[in-house]
């Protein structure tokens, strides 16, 4: 069948298809039907632009809180701050004598993690020498209350560390009677030695009438 130069096939409301003088095919927008749909296919991707930022922006932002959760979520914040400070000033003084801190959390309403409660492990060495002792002794007290309260378990450690600080001092004067006594003990007897020594030497007188 021959198709002539001016007809038409409809394919729907939005186009029409025809031959032009060259026979060629080309599609041709029907202007009244183009800008209905230009017009509903804007207003389509105008809901959906809006509809993406407002997820966007419920996902990004945290739920908001009532005046209760808000006050829990400053006082966790507060308490964490504070369970930070404590747990670094005793590795700050314990130094070498410190191990690593570790952190008990809490989720607060705002879906954080916070701390609120922590330790620092620390060593308490009897050291090669009752000196080196006591130097120990009195570091892993002041770690101990380094922080500026206390807990309880804070006082327990360097009243310990006190007992052993006062053990190693017992040790020192003991080791320092004894060598004063030693030296005692060896100056007698080298007086006694000398004073047996001198009679022995000295030659006996007898006199006669």
């Amino acid at each position: 069948m021959q198709i002539g130069s001016s007809t038409l096939y409809d394919i729907g409301s939005n186009y029409s298809i025809q031959l032009n003088d060259k026979e060629i095919l080309v599609v041709e927008e029907d202007p009244a039907s183009r800008s209905r749909f230009e017009s509903k296919k804007a207003e389509h991707e105008k809901e959906q632009e809006e509809k993406k930022t407002q997820e966007s922006k419920k996902s990004s932002a945290p739920e908001e809180l009532s005046e209760d959760e808000e006050r829990l979520a400053k006082d966790l914040a507060s308490r964490d701050s504070e369970v930070r400070a404590h747990e670094a000033a005793h590795q700050a003084v314990g130094g070498g004598l410190a191990g690593a801190a570790s952190y008990t959390y809490q989720q607060g309403p705002d879906g954080r993690m916070y701390a609120i409660g922590g330790e620092v492990s620390i060593s308490m060495p009897s050291g090669s020498s009752p000196e080196e002792t006591v130097k120990n002794a009195r570091q892993v007290a002041a770690a101990a209350l380094a922080a500026g309260n206390p807990s309880p378990q804070d006082f327990s450690v360097a009243s310990s560390a006190k007992v052993m600080e006062m053990k190693a001092l017992q040790e020192i004067t003991k080791q320092a009677q004894e060598e004063l006594q030693g030296n005692s003990t060896y100056k007698e007897a080298s007086q006694n030695s000398l004073e047996s020594k001198t009679q022995e030497e000295t030659p006996s007188l007898d006199l006669s009438a």
